[in-house]
């Protein structure tokens, strides 16, 4: 993926602004204690990711259509084309839905910022630019 692309952001765990700094505090989104957990701000542009309470409710919109998409597709595999029985195919969902999630948490927060905000690649040179005025 290429530098200044909103998926680059988003599968990267990228600053949605200068695509440099990470917007969660840590990258394995597996490690299920800090799964979570973002940055204040970007540490390199100093973009702030917590725009208001309750900002990320939209994120949920993000990871359900994620969801959606992955059913819809595992659903057209097995069923369709494969002619497994339903039953099988809920076991093959069900642990790919709870395995994904952490997955999908991210990538709908990551999604969602997206929308709002753009990329900026003379962001890292002018790091006071961003800064909140609270």
């Amino acid at each position: 993926m290429l530098k200044g692309t909103k998926l680059y952001s988003i599968f990267g765990n990228k600053c949605p602004h200068c695509h440099e700094g990470a917007f969660f505090k840590n990258d394995n989104p597996f490690n299920f204690k800090d799964f979570d957990k973002m940055n204040d701000h970007c540490e390199v542009c100093n973009e702030p990711f917590e725009r208001e309470p309750g900002f990320y409710f939209g994120g949920m919109y993000g990871s359900y259509a994620l969801y959606t998409a992955l059913i819809a597709a595992v659903f057209v595999t097995c069923v369709v084309m494969w002619e497994m029985n339903i039953f099988y195919v809920l076991g093959v969902l069900i642990p790919v839905i709870i395995i994904s999630q952490p997955l999908f948490f991210r990538w709908g927060r990551l999604l969602w910022i997206n929308i709002f905000v753009s990329y900026d690649p003379e962001a890292p040179k002018n790091p006071h630019r961003n800064v909140p005025k609270w």
